[in-house]
This record gives structure tokens, C-alpha cells and sequence, in this order.
């Protein structure tokens, strides 16, 4: 049948290369008539207004008359021979599955004439053929990140694979405790099908590399391509390799593909430096490492593994790179300058990859000669300290490239691989390799599958199990614990509408401060450009900033309450909202009430009185005695004291006025105080969402637990005003989004009363309404 195929195909081109030479001879006499305008070959590429006419082009179209009558002669004499074996080591014929055969991925624009040749195809679906790369076959990705930065930077990486890719992932990270805490997290919540992700101890690999002095800004962490050989699993025999400044335009899997076209002792798939920096001629007495002509960017990879361990890789960069040093001193470029010192010394190992699979954007570099239009770009390589202000004639297209993925939304990467027997859904370390899927979630989707949605608040319901995608740590992150165990963080959490909060709450609260943001990919990028443009934030690095993903239709305020209270490493933490300023010093009061309280062995919330104001403007008192001024002039108010009194009631603000000490006050139906707690607290119930119940319910869950309720007297915070939030609105408007918070009331009341017996039936007496 392939014979056949073949056959067709040989006399149907036969045919019209025989119709097209008249046509062509006829079009080169009658040229010299005609005016060409040239057609427009990239948005990359300023056009030429003219071709040039007369003499000119008569030997364009005489050199090609030549070429075709050349291929003609050719394909006859092709013609003329037996067919050859229709075995092909780079296909094969699945003969299983007929028409209904899975797409397979494949390699494109590899820069030679073989792939072009094995990619030419009959229209008969029955001489459909298929390249190397199953669509289940895993791809294997090493990547090396460490830091707050490196991982908020790999996430685009990781997103343009993601897009593009049919095939199942294995991501491998080397990692620092940092990234692999913030990494796991996010992957774990981000539930992406057919991936697993498993992490390897960069620390532990420190010793391998440090002997190395290194100049370039990746650190020690940019020497830690050379042991990945001993890195990873000994089972493990192909992988590709790239830094975290990559961005993909097409599939990995035709990168895959072009390890079939190793031979003999190639090890390593690079593409050749697109800089003269190894040339040498940058400047004046520039003194590079030594390299094969250009040398070659370690920024993409392709490694064998096997091969390599046979070749004794380590005892080979290691003599390269002790010998090299000896007059070097140290390298400027990290692991690539080692590497293109072995390769220059054994030139047999590398492959080298067209230049399109790492197009890279340096201050110096020649990557436009890669690249004609914007289908022959595979990978950008970010390869420059200024990263997105680099200078590149084509760096608008190149940067709006990049900034697409970036502001992506990431749950839309959540989609199945069909047609692949099983999938790889593993997203925790040191796990065996096996296709099965991760047990939470096919609990989570089972649970899923048990609601009812028919049910009037079935969307209350669902958005308790929702997995919200999230990113702890977006900026980078300090704290050094304090030596007497007194410690307090703040926490809260926001969504976009504010920001403006930020700067003013780390003006009153010099502690540390933990916070949840809801927002989508693109506002996420928005809270950055902001918070790095903000001279009080990033004067402040002990604030940690969480980044939980928009889902669905509901403020998951508890979950982003809980998601910030998980991340604090203070023994106690006070639990505030965004919206409210604490006094100046409540940070080192409460510190010093932990001492004189005695909270280290007793269950106490320490009840911070709240305030209100009308005012965006406020003169914000200095003392307790100022505060009592502005509450008799009518500037300031008890909070919510017009709307929602018994939220409040109990702290009894006639009692503080007064107070020279902690008072004890006594649980009552509603009340929802901002309190300082131990950090092993319970958290809050996720069943609440958007506006009502959400912090009585959690200190309700407090008094169960029999935690004593403290005011302080001389605490205070103060609540600023601003628009109605969206929930809000719609518990005001909404009929059955009141009928559903009741409902779910009384089912945490009946929860309760079932998880502490006699002593919650206060619980469920309770005068429920608002």
C-alpha cells in the first residue's frame, strides 16, 4: 500500500512539473513587460517597495527555469527506480486505528531537507504516517529555579508549554526550599492533567559546584546543568533542559522529536550562540572561555542522558573545567562556558539545533538572521540581564509574545488529553512514576459528583470544594524569627479594589503581615508593576503576598483568610481585614500583652476593639484619649453600629472608654470581633462565601473550643471607608442568596452541635437572622 502511495505520488509531481516548465519558459520571454511588486513575507520585515525589473530579473527566472528543469531530471530518474522499502526508522504505519487514528505531534522546521522530505504526504488517509513522538508518550522538562523571583518567572515558561502541548509532561525541578515550597503549591492546586512534577534538593547539590567561581548573576544555581546526570533518576534517559527565561511558540514535542536525529556519539542538543561574545572582538581585551567557533547558549538543551553517563560526563566537565580555570579565573556565563569548553574539545558531542529552537534576545544579538516570519519562531530565549527592556528591532512583537502568556488565564490550561490510556496527574515529590490519577483529586471530583444541581444552592455548595489555583509568595519574602516567641502577624486578605489599602497599613503595622489576593493572571501582573513601583512596599520585606486565582462566581473570602493564615511563621497572628488601619504601635502592644497575658499556655483571643469612620480624610488619633475625642465629636463611630450592632455589642465599648485592663467578655449570637490569636487556631469554614456569616462563624468555632475572650484598653482599629463590595450588593438584592446563607447556618450550626455535643446547644438556639 505504501508502495502504491508512493507510486501516485512520484506521477501526479511528474505531471505538473511537465505542465509547469511551458509555463514557466513562456512567463521568462514575456518578463521583461511586467512590473513585480514584492509580497509582504513577515509583519518581522520592512518591505522593499519594488523588485528590481529588466536584467535582473530575467536571471532570477532563467536561474529558476534551470532549477526546475533540474528537479524535473531528477524525479524522472526517480521515477525510473524500484520502490525502496516502505520501512522508515523515523515513522511508522498504524494500521490499528484507520481513520480514526489520534494526531500525532511533530517536528517542523527543522532546517534541513529530511524533514521536509518525511513530511510530505498523499491526501488518501490510508498513507497517513506518523513521527517518533507518540501523543501519550511522556515528555521529560529540567528546569533550575530557585528564589521568589525565579519562580514567579517560570510560571510564564511553563504556561506556553502548557498551551501548546498534546502530550503527557514530567516536569523536573531542581530547586531551592523556596521554589520548591512555592512551586509545589502552586501545581498541586493547579490540577493540570497528564503532569507530574517532582522536585530535587538544588541544596544538596551546592558541593557539586561551588569549587566553581562564577561571575554571571544566576549564581551558583547557574551551575547546576552540569550534574544533572547525576541529578536525576539513573532510569531517566532523554530530557530536554531550559532556563526559566524561555518562552515556547509551538509544541515540545517537535523539540522531542529531533533526538531521533542524534547519530553516533552526539549527547547534546544545542543552538549555536547567536552573539560574538565567544569570537572575542566585544571589546577591547575581552577574554572569552574557549568555544567552537560561535560556541553554542545552554538556555535550551537536548540531553541523553544514558550516553552521557557512559561517556562519563562528570570526570569530563570536571577536568575541562579545572584545567580552564587554571588561566581563567573564573566563568562569566556559568554552566555555558563550561560546556562549550568540553565541546571544543570534543566537538562529537553535540547536535546542533537550528537556530529557531533558542532565539535569543541579548543586547548583541544576531537572532533576526533565524527567523523570516513569525511561523519559523519555536522558542525566545530572554537571555539578558534586562530581560523585557532589551534592545531588539523586534522586541514589541517579542515582549507582546511573552506578555500574552504571561497574563493567560492558567485555569484554562486545565484541559484533558484525550485519547491516552492513562495520565500522569502526580503533584508531589518523590512519588513512583505510575499513570494513575493524584487521590485528593479524584476525591474532590467524586465529592463533586455527589452534589446535587438541581439543588437552589448548588453554587454556594460547589465553590467549598472549588481549587483555587494559587501562589504563595509572589514577591520576594524576609523574616527573621524574634528570640523571645512573642511575634504577631498580621493577616488579611483583598482582591484588586484594594490596593490603595497597602501602603497605609504597612505605614501602621511595622510587624510582619500576611496577604491573600484574589485576582486574575492579568491583575495579578497589574499588583505587581504596582507594588514594585511603590517605594513603601518594597521598603518592606517581611510582607508576604499570596496570590490565590480568580474562580468562579464568589469571593472565597474565608479561603483566602485560611490561605494567609497558613503561611504564617509567627507564633501568634492577628486576624484583621484589609479595609481597617490598626493603631500605631498595635504591633508592639499586642507583643508585650502576650507576655503579661500569658498566652503561651492558655487559649485566650485577645479582642481588639474596632472604630469607624465616613471620612476618607482622617486625622488619625495618635492615643486612646484622641480616638475617645473624635468619638464624642461624631468623627469616629463604633464599628457598624448603625447596621450591624450585635456583630460588635459584646465588646462593650461603654466598659472600654474606661478600661485600665484586659476585660473578659462572653460569647453572643453574631458576634464577629477582629481578634489576636495562636497561629494553631482553627481556621475559617470555606462554606461561607462572599458577604454574611464568615467571621461569626469563626468565632464561634473559637468559643466551642473554649478560647477566653479578652478586650484590650488601649487597642484600637480604625475601619476606612469605601464603596460597596460586590457581594454585598448582592446579598442586598438577591432573594435566594439570603435563602442560601440560612441554609448553610444552620447546617455548620447542626455540624457543630454534632462535633461538640451538649455544650453547642447554645449554638442552636442562637437568634440566627442577618
Amino acid at each position: 500500500m505504501l508502495g502504491m502511495c508512493r507510486g501516485r505520488r512520484k506521477f501526479l509531481a511528474a505531471s505538473l512539473a511537465l505542465l509547469f516548465v511551458p509555463a514557466l519558459t513562456w512567463l521568462y520571454l514575456s518578463a521583461a513587460n511586467f512590473t513585480v511588486k514584492p509580497l509582504p513575507l513577515s509583519p518581522l520585515e520592512t518591505q522593499s517597495s519594488t523588485l528590481v525589473g529588466g536584467a535582473g530579473e530575467r536571471q532570477a527566472l532563467e536561474l529558476r527555469v534551470r532549477e526546475v528543469e533540474e528537479e524535473n531530471r531528477a524525479l524522472r530518474r526517480e521515477l525510473s527506480q524500484p520502490p525502496r522499502n516502505p520501512t522508515n526508522r523515523n515513522y511508522r504505519i498504524n494500521n490499528h486505528h484507520g481513520n480514526q487514528s489520534q494526531p500525532h505531534s511533530t517536528e517542523e522546521g527543522t532546517g534541513d531537507s529530511e524533514a521536509q522530505k518525511s513530511f510530505s504526504t498523499g491526501n488518501s488517509s490510508t498513507c497517513v504516517q506518523h513521527p517518533v513522538v507518540d501523543k501519550c508518550e511522556n515528555i521529560h522538562v529540567a528546569i533550575v529555579c530557585a528564589g521568589y523571583n525565579a519562580s514567579r518567572d517560570v510560571v510564564t515558561l511553563v504556561k506556553s508549554v502548557l498551551f501548546h502541548r498534546r502530550n503527557p509532561l514530567h516536569f523536573h525541578f531542581i530547586t531551592d526550599s523556596i521554589a520548591q515550597q512555592i512551586l509545589a503549591s502552586l501545581f498541586h492546586t493547579w490540577m493540570v492533567p497528564a503532569v507530574r512534577v517532582d522536585f530535587y534538593d538544588a541544596d544538596e547539590l551546592k558541593s557539586e559546584v561551588s569549587w566553581i567561581p562564577n561571575k554571571h548573576y544566576s549564581g551558583i544555581y547557574g551551575l547546576m546543568k552540569l550534574v544533572l546526570t547525576k541529578t536525576l533518576p539513573s532510569d531517566l534517559q532523554k530530557v530536554i533542559v531550559l532556563d526559566t527565561d524561555i518562552t515556547f511558540a509551538t509544541d515540545i514535542a517537535e523539540l522531542w522529536a529531533v533526538f531521533h536525529k542524534f547519530r553516533g556519539q552526539q549527547v547534546l542538543g544545542l543552538v549555536e550562540n547567536q552573539s560574538d561574545w565567544y569570537l572575542g572582538n566585544l571589546w577591547k581585551n575581552h577574554r572569552p572561555w574557549p568555544a567552537l567557533g560561535r560556541g553554542f547558549n545552554t538556555g535550551v538543551i537536548l540531553l541523553l542522558l544514558d550516553r552521557l553517563r557512559k561517556l562519563r560526563w562528570e570526570q569530563m566537565w570536571r577536568l575541562t573545567a579545572e584545567r580552564e580555570l587554571m588561566s581563567m579565573l573564573s566563568t562569566s556565563l556559568a554552566d555555558q562556558d563550561i560546556f562549550n569548553a568540553v565541546i571544543k574539545q570534543n566537538p562529537f558531542l553535540v547536535h546542533q539545533l537550528p537556530c529557531f529552537w533558542n532565539v535569543q534576545l541579548s543586547d548583541h544579538t544576531r537572532s533576526e538572521k533565524c527567523y523570516r516570519d513569525v511561523s519559523d519562531l519555536k522558542v525566545i530565549h530572554w537571555n539578558s540581564p534586562k530581560k523585557l527592556r532589551v534592545k531588539n528591532k523586534h522586541v514589541e512583537f517579542f515582549r507582546n509574545l511573552y506578555l500574552t502568556f504571561l497574563e493567560y488565564d492558567g485555569n484554562l490550561l486545565r484541559r484533558e488529553l484525550f485519547g491516552c490510556p492513562s495520565e500522569t496527574d502526580h503533584n508531589s515529590e518523590n512519588v513512583e512514576s505510575k499513570c494513575l490519577k493524584n487521590p485528593v483529586h479524584l476525591q474532590l471530583q467524586k465529592t463533586l459528583l455527589e452534589l446535587d444541581e438541581d439543588d437552589p444552592c448548588y453554587e454556594f455548595r460547589r465553590e467549598r470544594f472549588t481549587v483555587h489555583r494559587t501562589h504563595l509568595y509572589f514577591l520576594h519574602y524576609e523574616y527573621q524569627p524574634s528570640a523571645d516567641q512573642t511575634d504577631v502577624t498580621l493577616v488579611a486578605q483583598l482582591s484588586m479594589d484594594r490596593l490603595q489599602m497597602l501602603e497605609a497599613i504597612c505605614k501602621h503595622w511595622e510587624g510582619p503581615i500576611s496577604l491573600a489576593l484574589y485576582l486574575s493572571d492579568a491583575e495579578a501582573q497589574q499588583f505587581l508593576r504596582y507594588a514594585q513601583g511603590s517605594e513603601v512596599l518594597m521598603s518592606r520585606s517581611n510582607v508576604g503576598y499570596h496570590i490565590v486565582y480568580k474562580e468562579g462566581q464568589f469571593y472565597p473570602v474565608n479561603l483566602l483568610r485560611n490561605v494567609a493564615m497558613r503561611q504564617v511563621s509567627t507564633p501568634y497572628m492577628f486576624l484583621s481585614d484589609i479595609d481597617f488601619l490598626p493603631m500605631y504601635g498595635l504591633y508592639e502592644y499586642l507583643r508585650k500583652s502576650v507576655v503579661q497575658l500569658d498566652m503561651t499556655i492558655t487559649k485566650k483571643a485577645l479582642v481588639v476593639p474596632a472604630f469607624e469612620t465616613l471620612r476618607y480624610r482622617l486625622s488619625y488619633p495618635k492615643s486612646k484619649a484622641e480616638l475617645l475625642s473624635q468619638l464624642d465629636m461624631g468623627t469616629l463611630f463604633t464599628f457598624r453600629y448603625h447596621v450591624w450592632t450585635k456583630g460588635h455589642a459584646p465588646t462593650n465599648f461603654a466598659k472600654w472608654r474606661t478600661a485600665t485592663t484586659p476585660y473578659r467578655v462572653q460569647w453572643e449570637a453574631d458576634f464577629e470581633p477582629y481578634v489576636m490569636v495562636r497561629r494553631d487556631s482553627p481556621e475559617y469554614d470555606r462554606r461561607f462565601v462572599g458577604f454574611g456569616w464568615n467571621k461569626v462563624a469563626h468565632i464561634m468555632e473559637l468559643d466551642a473550643q473554649e478560647y477566653e475572650f479578652l478586650v484590650l484598653p488601649n487597642a484600637f482599629m480604625i475601619h476606612m471607608p469605601h464603596a460597596p463590595s460586590f457581594d454585598i450588593t448582592k446579598f442586598r438584592s438577591n432573594k435566594q442568596y439570603r435563602v442560601c446563607l440560612k441554609t448553610l447556618k444552620e447546617e455548620f450550626q447542626q455540624n457543630m452541635s454534632r462535633r461538640y455535643g451538649f455544650a453547642a446547644l447554645k449554638y442552636m438556639t442562637a437568634n440566627n437572622s442577618g
